[in-house]
């Protein structure tokens, strides 16, 4: 879990903006929004295949 101390002489906006940080780098939102609603296995499979062919798009057409 993402926790910040605050330092001596250290403003919220500082400390808040180092506790965003962390929680961004430790994807705790995503994975949060990931599991608000149920998905079910075949709409997994679908997003996934979708996220394939994009990159192997992408790959294909940027070089």
């Amino acid at each position: 879990m993402a926790g910040v101390k605050v330092r001596d002489g250290e403003n919220f906006e500082s400390a808040l903006k180092r506790f965003k940080r962390s929680v961004e780098q430790e994807r705790i939102l995503s994975e949060i929004k990931k599991h608000q609603n149920y998905e079910k296995p075949s709409e997994k499979k679908k997003k996934k295949m979708i996220a394939a062919r994009k990159r192997f798009y992408l790959r294909k057409h940027t070089k």
